[in-house]
């Protein structure tokens, strides 16, 4: 079969070819640029654009995680008087940055990402994205990186494609992937490999007897759901060694653990009523081994977010099962997943949509998990499970939505 890309496509793809230093002269004093949420997030975009410092004031960049923690605009003005720069979710780099005072968050359940993008009152004059390299009929795929991506593309006074062949091309789903005739210009990247998260430190015992409950709560065909964070995936290497029979996978954050399990034979999806057959999926974050078994597999299903996220979407489905970490638990029933008092850890994401579609599902379940203590700076034993949250602290699920609590039981002594 003849898979030649078409001499029209192959022409209109060399006119918007620039180079990521003139594409960074695009940028105005007071102009606002949206970036692609995690991997979709430019580098060599951001590296000239860091460049111009000097010549640049104002400049709203705004992003979500997935970033380097020496990301060069981010890193580039202490004083905020070139580039303020804005996350919609907090990982370990955002974190550091925002105790500096070099990012700020926007608050936002990832279900309502593309409602806020595609509103009036959001306004952006740029949107830059990593992208797979373009196919025989002019689509670039956003890979691992669906979210918000198409209604940004769309929405964008100015459209910069950044192309990277290290990102895996995910077919099937819905919105994603981006035409050539709709982008302005194209950069092809020094193909910076991605983000690869580091293999996930041993289990604690505490993590091992949370995973273990959890196991008793998950019957075959259930739907599975796994958050970030050390015990859902040591709840996936437990699901690994199971006997469960056709489960099914719908979640935000694809991670390493469900490739074992549909390799291990445990994940059919067969009694899905959505995306039957499939997995389901926003974004991912994995391992380099994980993005591999990505690229052109069919039983992914690339979603973007108000679809993966949308409760009356996914409790369609019977059975499903949330497992999320949180931080603290009060004893109203608060649960706070994002902040230490008024320091922000990570951001809402996707927990509150989940645990609402567990809700609305047949036989749904949706889980919160937290060890019952931790050590301070100074070594101290302290109780994540308190009277009433500490000062500053964000609600991230109200009581009125908050299921169940899983939790280890370990004396606090003063």
């Amino acid at each position: 079969m003849n898979k030649i890309i078409s001499s029209h496509h192959t022409d209109l793809y060399k006119s918007k070819l620039i180079s990521a230093k003139n594409a960074a002269q695009i940028v105005k004093s007071g102009d606002s640029l949206l970036y692609g949420v995690f991997l979709g997030r430019p580098v060599d975009f951001d590296r000239e654009l860091a460049s111009r410092k000097d010549e640049l004031f104002d400049v709203q960049i705004t992003q979500c995680a997935g970033l380097p923690s020496d990301s060069p605009t981010t890193c580039s003005d202490p004083s905020g008087k070139h580039f303020t720069c804005n996350s919609w979710f907090f990982d370990t780099g955002n974190r550091r940055m925002g105790d500096k005072n070099l990012m700020f968050y926007n608050p936002v359940a990832f279900s309502q990402l593309q409602t806020i993008i595609g509103s009036e009152l959001f306004n952006y004059d740029i949107y830059v994205q990593q992208v797979s390299p373009m196919d025989r009929f002019g689509f670039f795929s956003f890979g691992p990186t669906n979210v918000n991506s198409l209604e940004s593309c769309l929405g964008a006074k100015t459209l910069i494609l950044e192309v990277n062949e290290n990102i895996p091309r995910v077919p099937g789903g819905s919105e994603d992937s981006i035409h050539i005739s709709m982008a302005d210009y194209v950069i092809e990247g020094k193909n910076t490999p991605l983000l690869s998260l580091p293999a996930g430190k041993t289990p604690t015992d505490a993590e091992r007897k949370m995973a273990a409950l959890l196991m008793n709560e998950i019957p075959d065909r259930a739907c599975i759901q796994l958050g970030i964070g050390g015990l859902p995936n040591t709840l996936g290497e437990l699901l690994c060694d199971s006997d469960l029979k056709d489960l099914g996978i719908h979640t935000e954050m694809f991670v390493d653990s469900m490739v074992k399990m549909f390799n291990a034979g445990l994940v059919t999806g067969r009694y899905k009523t959505t995306d039957r057959c499939k997995m389901a999926f926003t974004f991912a974050l994995g391992s380099n081994e994980m993005y591999d078994f990505m690229d052109n597999n069919s039983v992914m299903a690339s979603h973007c977010g108000r679809y993966t996220n949308n409760p009356e979407i996914v409790g369609l489905n019977d059975n499903l099962r949330s497992i999320n970490n949180t931080l603290m638990v009060d004893l109203f029933g608060q649960a706070c997943s994002e902040s230490a008092g008024p320091r922000q850890i990570s951001g809402t994401g996707g927990q509150v949509d989940f645990v609402q579609s567990a809700f609305k599902s047949n036989g749904g379940k949706s889980f919160l998990c937290l060890s019952s203590t931790y050590k301070d700076k100074e070594g101290n034993l302290k109780s994540r499970l308190m009277p009433m949250l500490p000062e500053g602290s964000i609600v991230t699920t109200p009581r009125t939505f908050v299921d169940y609590v899983v939790t280890s039981y370990r004396p606090c002594t003063r």
